[in-house]
């Protein structure tokens, strides 16, 4: 940015959050998103290149992959105010990188041995057991109880038999964390019944025996490979059930998933109007810079207001699940108005870059990109106000 630029305000943590704590945690994750992932996101993105390992390293020293793993385990024993609170700062440079700690946080620890859980949330909290989450199937997306990959008892063993998809990470993982089915319901029960989560472990880098994958091409979200997954015969110790529950930990796992989200959609809407307020008084029409004209300050004042109001939502919510308060309903809303925003956010960057933001030689174009993936991931925006009616009115039965 040049010298005589008006530079963008930053947020700060409100003073009804603010904590000695969360401000220098804030101020670590700015800068390490700034001065490291941004100029990395600026070569590789373009290439659909992968997360360096060398980051990933650095982001572990940092604590970032042990936010809100125990500090009897080496992480920093903080909440979901924090953990998203980091994410929108990293997902401010590359989303990706912002997403990629969402593979640890103690994710694949849940097994019954305690001695192999408490080494396994060590790992996590070093960003040394980063993993993939294994949930949709082709015809199993929003509708997860449809899940249909099998998992039969074998002895001391699952072998798992079936289809995921959407699976990022999955290859470069150190665990495959699948949601499968064990069982079918039995006549009276919730379709859910019969669900169970497995933990697959595997070398970084290869797949094993009875798993197969095939990339997906996106158009965005890149910084690692998202997988199409082929599981024909493979083995999986019974011990490594995840020991919290199928569907229900899915669940809880997805309230905090979304929040998360509304995080990540709030540092790319950021990205696109910290990027605009550099551009619109970089660019010059009609002898001024096009920043003085009404119509493009009212735009970006909308965007700004925009961006404040959805992290205010999210920093609520996270603040409640700290408060360990049940928030299915807030959580969809805030993922269904923060991705939303972010989308439309991001598209009035582009905008306001004029032709040069339909070019891939702003930054502005990955915003959008990226951002309109989060109104469909951790489900749709659809699902999410299928969410909110069904608790605000649910629907009458029929007899």
């Amino acid at each position: 940015m040049d010298d005589d630029l008006l530079p963008p305000p930053l947020p700060e943590v409100p003073p009804q959050y603010r904590t000695d704590v969360r401000v220098a945690l804030q101020a670590t994750a700015r800068r390490f998103a700034t001065e490291r992932v941004l100029p990395v996101a600026n070569e590789l993105d373009p290439q659909k290149g992968e997360i360096p390992r060398s980051l990933l390293t650095e982001m572990g020293e940092l604590g970032f992959f042990g936010i809100t793993v125990g500090t009897e385990y080496g992480g920093l024993g903080l909440g979901a105010y924090e953990y998203c609170m980091v994410a929108e700062e990293l997902a401010r440079a590359w989303m990706s990188v912002g997403s990629i700690i969402a593979r640890a946080q103690g994710a694949g620890t849940g097994v019954g041995d305690a001695q192999r859980r408490a080494e396994l949330l060590a790992r996590s909290a070093r960003g040394e057991w980063i993993g993939a989450i294994a949930l949709s199937e082709p015809d199993a997306g929003s509708d997860l109880a449809a899940v249909s990959t099998r998992a039969e008892r074998d002895g001391d063993d699952f072998v798992l038999t079936g289809r995921k998809r959407w699976i990022g990470n999955a290859k470069a993982a150190d665990f495959i964390q699948v949601l499968v089915r064990t069982a079918d319901p039995e006549p009276g029960e919730k379709r859910s019944a019969g669900l169970a989560t497995l933990l697959v472990e595997k070398e970084p880098g290869t797949f094993p025996d009875g798993l197969t994958g095939s990339p997906i091409d996106k158009i965005g979200y890149h910084g690692f490979v998202t997988w199409d997954l082929e599981f024909d015969g493979l083995r999986v110790p019974a011990a490594n059930e995840i020991t919290a529950g199928g569907f229900a930990h899915t669940q809880r796992w997805l309230t905090i998933a979304r929040v998360h989200t509304a995080a990540r959609a709030v540092g790319l809407a950021r990205a696109a109007v910290e990027d605009c307020i550099d551009y619109l008084q970089q660019r010059r029409q009609f002898e001024r810079p096009i920043g003085d004209f009404q119509a493009v300050r009212f735009t970006l004042a909308r965007m700004a207001a925009r961006v404040e109001q959805a992290r205010a939502f999210y920093q609520h919510v996270a603040h409640l699940i700290d408060l360990g308060e049940p928030c299915g309903r807030e959580a969809a809303m805030v993922k269904l108005l923060a991705t939303e925003m972010a989308a439309e956010v991001t598209g009035d960057g582009i905008q306001l870059h004029g032709g040069n933001g339909y070019t891939t030689e702003h930054q502005v174009e990955r915003h959008w990109r990226d951002a309109r993936l989060t109104t469909i991931f951790e489900g749709t925006s659809e699902i999410q106000a299928k969410m909110i009616a069904d608790r605000l009115l649910p629907r009458s039965e029929i007899g």
